[in-house]
């Protein structure tokens, strides 16, 4: 089951992230892993600046979390985990379609340029990459996000997106 997140399961959402983020060590350079992946303040902040998270459930306990952020012309994807024991069972591939319903704008999803099954992941389901000039200004654009992470970041777009706005 998709269901939209309720502030009760804060904690849970928060460990979620960091169970799946733990895919991620190795990948993410150094100086921009840290312990914990994702701390209470960030995640608080992160919902303040608008985050929506859904969630998949497996036998009535949340295994999985994808958040979507409107940013008036596009939709962003943010922090799409599932549980790492739970990986390939379609919990992912579920959130995404669901979301994908849910919205009208374009989706964007910015992940690591080293997490080569992220962006399988996303390609399997109709993104694309963009170039590096464009990855930039949508970082830039879209993202809060610091320039070592630009550098070593990617981001994919779904078929709505129209870089011309037109």
């Amino acid at each position: 089951m998709i269901r939209r997140c309720t502030n009760s399961e804060f904690g849970t959402i928060l460990e979620i992230i960091n169970d799946g983020a733990q895919a991620y060590r190795g990948v993410i350079p150094k100086g921009l892993w840290h312990e914990p992946y994702m701390d209470d303040n960030e995640l608080t902040e992160e919902v303040r600046d608008g985050i929506v998270f859904w969630g998949a459930e497996k036998d009535g306990e949340l295994v999985g979390v994808m958040g979507i952020q409107d940013k008036k012309e596009v939709t962003l994807i943010r922090h799409a985990y599932v549980r790492n024991n739970l990986w390939r069972q379609g919990f992912g591939s579920a959130l995404l379609r669901n979301l994908q319903a849910l919205g009208q704008t374009p989706f964007l999803v910015g992940t690591w340029a080293g997490a080569l099954w992220a962006i399988s992941f996303y390609e399997k389901h109709g993104y694309r990459l963009v170039s590096e000039t464009e990855k930039n200004l949508l970082l830039r654009r879209y993202w809060r996000v610091p320039h070592a992470q630009i550098a070593t970041s990617v981001v994919l777009v779904d078929s709505k997106w129209n870089p011309d706005g037109t």
